[in-house]
C-alpha cells in the first residue's frame, strides 16, 4: 500500500474514534493544560474541574519553521515512553514510507494531525491531544485516565539527575560504568520506556557481580556487599547498557 493510501486509511481510524474519545472525557470544556515531561501525564483543568491522563509524546511540529520531528529523536525530551515511537519507524522501515523513518522534515499544517493517526493505528491508545505552546505544537498519544493521586504518586517515585533532570529511578552495581564494558546482567529483560509493574524497578549488575551472586546461591550479604549497589536515573541505565552491547 502507498503511504498516502495508508495515511489516509489512518487518518479515517483517528477521525472515527476521536469524536467518542473527547465526548467521553468531555476534553473540550477544559479552559486550561499542562504537561509533565518527567511523569509523562497530562493535565486538563478549569476553575472547578481537571482530568489527568498518562501519555505517550508522538513528536512536535514547529510553526516557525514549518518541520516536523519525532519524539524518538527529540534528545532534549526526558519523556521515557518516546521510545515507544519506535515502533512506528520499523513499521516505516518495512513498508518503505519515509515520513516514518526521517527524524525531521518539512510539512505542512496537517502533518501533526497525519502523523498522529499514524501512531494511534500503529500504537494505539483511547485518543490524542495537540498542545500549542509559542511557535511549537506537540502532539501526544493518550494511553489511560489516572487520578490526581496517581499522578502524584508517578511524580513522588521520580530521581532527579544532574545530567538527565527528573526521571525514573533505577540501580545498578558499583563496577557498572558507561567507560568500558563490563557485562550487563539484568533482573528481567529491558527496554527503553517500558511500563513497570508497582513492585518493578531497572535493576542490573556486572559480570562479577552475577559470579559472585551465583557463587552465594543468590543475592545475600556478601554479594551484595561485593555489588554496592547505588541509585542510578533510567537514562543512566540505558546508557550503561548500550556501552555493554
Amino acid at each position: 500500500m502507498k503511504y498516502e493510501k495508508y495515511a489516509q486509511k489512518a487518518v479515517g481510524k483517528l477521525q472515527k474514534n476521536q469524536p467518542k474519545f473527547r465526548k467521553k472525557f468531555d476534553t473540550d470544556n477544559y479552559a486550561n493544560w499542562f504537561y509533565n515531561q518527567s511523569s509523562e501525564t497530562l493535565r486538563l483543568y478549569s476553575k472547578d474541574k481537571e482530568i489527568y491522563f498518562k501519555y505517550i509524546p508522538v513528536g512536535t511540529f514547529s510553526l516557525k519553521t514549518k518541520s516536523w520531528m519525532w519524539s524518538w529523536a527529540n534528545e532534549d525530551s526526558v519523556e521515557p515512553r518516546k521510545f515507544r515511537t519506535l515502533k512506528i519507524k520499523e513499521f516505516g522501515e518495512k513498508k518503505n514510507y519515509e515520513n516514518l523513518t526521517n527524524a525531521h522534515f518539512v510539512g505542512d499544517k496537517y502533518t501533526g494531525w497525519e502523523l498522529t493517526a499514524i501512531a494511534f493505528d500503529t500504537i494505539g491508545g483511547i485518543g490524542t491531544y495537540r498542545v500549542i505552546s509559542e511557535h511549537l505544537e506537540k502532539y501526544f498519544l493518550l494511553t489511560e485516565q489516572i487520578t490526581k493521586e496517581e499522578a502524584e504518586k508517578i511524580e513522588s517515585e521520580l530521581i532527579e539527575c544532574s545530567v538527565h533532570g527528573k526521571i525514573r529511578k533505577a540501580f545498578i552495581c558499583q563496577h557498572l560504568n558507561t567507560e568500558q564494558k563490563t557485562g550487563f546482567e539484568e533482573a528481567f529483560e529491558t527496554y527503553r520506556g517500558m511500563e513497570l509493574d508497582e513492585e518493578d524497578d531497572f535493576q542490573a549488575w556486572c559480570s562479577e557481580c552475577e559470579k559472585e551472586r551465583l557463587k552465594t546461591d543468590g543475592w545475600n550479604d556478601e554479594s551484595m556487599e561485593f555489588a554496592k549497589i547505588k541509585l542510578v536515573c533510567e537514562r543512566c541505565y540505558f546508557e550503561i547498557k548500550e556501552t555493554n552491547k
